[in-house]
């Protein structure tokens, strides 16, 4: 199974980045600067996805992560999971926790919009998927 940001965020980042390019050019210069600033930056967000895609896959082996930097990989028997919900300024926000038990370094943190699912889903998912015994 895997799991991506969902392609319609991704293409909308892109086409309101595209008007906020053009929208650039009808500004003042401070204007331009900042507009076009947040072009750049949805532009980079909507590559960071693509690149990024498929997020996190599951098969028989384990679990992989898809980062900026390279891809994390978790085997079953060292990976423990948890569903994180948490409120703050009035937001209720739900995460996926991943973390391997063997290394303190690796925890990732996996939200809806990184998942393009609910990530109570995504962890109820991989616990169905998970072998017995591990």
């Amino acid at each position: 199974m895997q799991w991506s940001t969902r392609l319609g965020e991704t293409v909308g980042a892109v086409v309101v980045a595209a008007l906020l390019g053009a929208a650039a050019l009808l500004v003042d210069r401070v204007g331009a600067v900042l507009v076009g600033g947040a072009a750049a930056l949805l532009l980079a967000v909507a590559v960071r996805d693509l690149l990024r895609a498929p997020r996190l896959s599951a098969d028989e082996a384990g679990v992989a992560v898809r980062t900026t930097g390279g891809t994390t990989t978790v085997p079953w028997d060292r990976l423990r999971t948890r569903v994180r919900t948490t409120r703050r300024l009035g937001v209720r926000t739900t995460t996926l926790e991943l973390e391997d038990t063997a290394e303190d370094t690796v925890l990732l943190v996996l939200g809806r919009r990184d998942l393009g699912a609910d990530p109570e889903r995504v962890g109820a998912d991989l616990l169905r998927l998970r072998p017995a015994g591990s």
